[in-house]
């Protein structure tokens, strides 16, 4: 089973992450031909771009001219502990012990704009370049073009093995996979809040169980899609009658 999530705009490279473990990212060529031409855009252009902040603008456009390689520990961070959205907080890797950490990296990655398909314990270093940025590199037109054959030909590799993905990233990152091409079972869960008589999904909490859930299944070791239905933290129950095979549903309220 191979989990996918979404990175996050928030980032903390201040408070050094739990662990001394890293591994290097598989795709560092790539990200420094993106930071390449990023670095040839002047403030007007990364903040239409990302519609960014002038403060926003030119903390990134300081990040681009910073970024430097190799990656250590005195420079970067394990991007799984550098990460500080909703997801992450629903996951909590802080508290993980050292088998889970283990586990984790060989069963769940994260979808990036800048780095491809990154491991947990992969170095990192801060940056923003969302996937769905209308960036154009050489002859591709954005970033899903310049991605989507890497990083599927990656998932494929470790596919291999585990058979199953499980998708707990947003809309804009799961597209930067190409699914035509991939031999996995896909399963898509979805987290709903009840809303009157209806149960909906609300963006914040979804980000957060997507975090939970991915958790969830390093806890638990889970290797049957069926012990997915098992999630329960933070008042979710599987919600059978708006489920499909494919989606299994969680809601509460």
């Amino acid at each position: 089973m191979l989990i996918v999530v979404s990175p996050a705009k928030k980032l903390d490279f201040e408070i050094p992450a739990p662990t001394k473990k890293f591994t290097q990212l598989s795709e560092i060529n790539k990200s420094k031909v993106l930071i390449k031409e990023l670095r040839k855009c002047d403030a007007k252009k990364i903040s239409s771009l990302m519609k960014l902040s002038d403060k926003l603008t030119e903390l990134n456009m300081k990040r681009y001219k910073d970024f430097k390689t190799p990656f250590s520990l005195k420079n970067a961070k394990q991007a799984m502990f550098a990460f500080k959205g909703d997801t992450y907080v629903g996951l909590d890797p802080e508290t993980m012990k050292a088998k889970d950490i283990e586990f984790a990296q060989k069963h769940l990655r994260i979808l990036s704009g800048l780095y491809g398909l990154v491991s947990p314990l992969d170095l990192v270093q801060p940056y923003r370049l969302e996937m769905g940025t209308k960036f154009p590199i050489g002859k591709n037109k954005n970033l899903y073009d310049f991605w989507k054959e890497t990083i599927t030909d990656n998932i494929n590799t470790l596919l291999k093995k585990e058979k199953t993905l499980i998708n707990l990233a947003s809309k804009e990152y799961f597209q930067a996979i190409d699914l035509k091409k991939l031999d996995a079972e896909i399963i898509t869960p979805a987290f709903k809040e009840k809303k009157g008589n209806e149960f909906k999904m609300v963006g914040f909490y979804a980000k957060k169980a997507r975090g939970m859930m991915s958790r969830f299944i390093i806890d638990n070791r889970i290797k049957n899609t069926k012990d997915l239905h098992k999630f329960d933290t933070d008042g979710y129950k599987f919600n059978k009658k708006l489920s499909s095979d494919n989606s299994p549903v969680f809601t509460r309220g």
